[in-house]
């Protein structure tokens, strides 16, 4: 899609600061960062929303889950065998849920006490 900002990313044509790439994977800091660490995890081939992509792909999706996790133990938020010190994972599907870009897109979050409710 030429008018998708993150597979613009994934094609080169908008620089990203990244931090962790596979095959189908791609993840890069986030430019307005809520949390010491905030890396964005997205496949790099367009699905919209989670939803969507675990229908096409439910294989792709958990590529991106272990993209994250890989990004959390790489950033020091959790190491292979202990979730510690600990991190957040958030997909935002939708407008009401603060869906800005609108290809799927997992935030890592972590560096700092985390609330809940988050928002």
């Amino acid at each position: 899609m030429t008018d998708c900002l993150f597979c613009r990313m994934v094609a080169g044509e908008i620089p990203a600061d990244v931090v962790h790439e596979t095959e189908r994977t791609l993840a890069f800091r986030d430019i307005n960062p809520q949390a010491p660490t905030h890396v964005l995890v997205i496949p790099k081939d367009h699905h919209a929303t989670a939803g969507l992509l675990v229908g096409a792909d439910p294989g792709l999706l958990a590529e991106v889950v272990a993209a994250a996790h890989a990004v959390a133990v790489q950033e020091g938020l959790a190491t292979a065998e202990a979730p510690e010190p600990g991190y957040r994972l958030v997909f935002n599907s939708g407008p009401q849920a603060g869906q800005t870009v609108h290809h799927v897109h997992g935030h890592v979050l972590g560096g700092r006490d985390l609330g809940w409710p988050p928002g």
